[in-house]
């Protein structure tokens, strides 16, 4: 569900202390936030925001496209690998398609099949 319209958005006041100096100086660094759950307002286009994803901090060049949504869609959280099925399948993909049993016209073999 949407946040109330009477509301406003929401945004961590430090972080937008921290915006807004940035605004003001025009410094190019980027801002590291904890700071997931702000919605990123247009104040924010043209800055970089480095978003916590768990284990680092993401660094996320704010456009006006992301207006309106949060800091925390853009730092993915989970690593994904892979599916477990997909092993499976190369597995019995490489074994099958390894070298020949027999090389083809060697005559040693072929006599010792017959027999």
């Amino acid at each position: 569900m949407p946040r109330s319209i009477r509301k406003g958005p929401f945004v961590d006041r430090h972080l937008m202390k921290k915006i807004e100096e940035t605004v003001a100086s025009k410094n190019k660094r980027p801002i590291k936030t904890w700071s997931r759950r702000s919605m990123i307002l247009p104040e924010f286009v043209g800055i970089t925001i480095a978003v916590h994803n768990g284990r680092l901090h993401v660094p996320i060049f704010i456009t006006e496209n992301m207006v309106g949504h949060k800091l925390g869609e853009f730092a993915i959280t989970r690593t994904f690998k892979g599916h477990s099925g997909d092993k499976k399948v190369k597995a019995e993909a490489g074994a099958s398609g390894g070298a020949p049993s027999k090389p083809a016209g060697d005559k040693k073999s072929d006599k010792s099949d017959k027999k």
